[in-house]
This record gives C-alpha cells, sequence and structure tokens, in this order.
C-alpha cells in the first residue's frame, strides 16, 4: 500500500474527500482512550496500519494481525504452515520484516514451531503490543493524520 494509493492518505491530504459513512467521530475520539480500544474498534488498527506504513515501520501491526489470524487456524497442517511462513517472514534474523523480540522468546518460538500450537507465537505478539502502545501509538496520536481524522470524521448517527 503505497501513500498514493492509501484512501485514508488521500483523505488527510484533502479534508473534503469523503471517509467511509461508518467511521465516526465518537469512534475516532474514543482511539484517544487508549491503544486497546484503537486495536478494538472496527477501523483503528486499518488507519494505525496505514499510520505505520507511512512511518516505514509496519512490520509490528502486521506481524500482530497475523498472530490474530494465526490463533484461528484450527488445522494443524494449517497451523504448521503458517507457522514457518510467520517465523519467515517476521522471527528469522535477517527477515524482510523482522521484528523487534529478545534473543530468548525467538529461541522459544523456534522450539514451539516444531508442533506449533494455537499459542506458540503469543509472547512475541505481546512484546509486539507493547512496542506499539508504548513508541508508535503516542505519535499517532500526535500526527496530521490522527488530527485529520478528528477534524473530518461525522457525528454519530444515534446521536
Amino acid at each position: 500500500m503505497s501513500r498514493r494509493n492509501c484512501w485514508i492518505c488521500k483523505m488527510c491530504r484533502d479534508a473534503s474527500k469523503r471517509l467511509p459513512s461508518n467511521l465516526t467521530s465518537e469512534e475516532v475520539l474514543q482511539w484517544a482512550q487508549s491503544f486497546e480500544k484503537l486495536m478494538a474498534t472496527k477501523y483503528g488498527p486499518v488507519v494505525y496500519a496505514a499510520y505505520l506504513k507511512m512511518e516505514h515501520s509496519d512490520e509490528n501491526i502486521k506481524f500482530w494481525m497475523a498472530c490474530e489470524t494465526y490463533k484461528k487456524t484450527a488445522s494443524r497442517w494449517s497451523r504448521t504452515s503458517r507457522a514457518k511462513k510467520l517465523y519467515k517472514i517476521y522471527i528469522q534474523p535477517q527477515s524482510p520484516r523482522e521484528i523487534n523480540i529478545d534473543s530468548s522468546t525467538r529461541e522459544t518460538i523456534i522450539r514451539n514451531i516444531q508442533e506449533p500450537t494455537q499459542t506458540c507465537f503469543e509472547e512475541a505478539q505481546k512484546i509486539v503490543y507493547m512496542h506499539m502502545e508504548r513508541d508508535s501509538y503516542p505519535r499517532f496520536l500526535k500526527s496530521e493524520m490522527y488530527q485529520a481524522l478528528l477534524k473530518t470524521s461525522r457525528p454519530n448517527s444515534n446521536s
């Protein structure tokens, strides 16, 4: 997703662009209450991912979202395949989207993916969530993107 093609980025450049009709000012305001609330809303993770992409640091949100999908994988064969893919993309040293985790967590994952369970990436996911919450989330709230969304989002129609 390039900045040129991202609907959120286009909207932020031109406030007259139409936002999704479901995105309310209440939802946008809720994002500032906590990182947990941002991640629990419909558009929050999508907007946050677009912001991180613009900051060239979207590997954490992509890993976190991939883990959420991975945890729902019921088939053992699919779980094994996805675990290897997650490792290759995010965990393996020098991988294309290597996340910042400590070596003991990395070693645990290497052991766990031999017989992957739905929780084998849980510790790494917690670390990544903490990095996003402490580092990039405060910058997101101060960003031009978030400020533009505050100005252009619509009041809740139920009000």
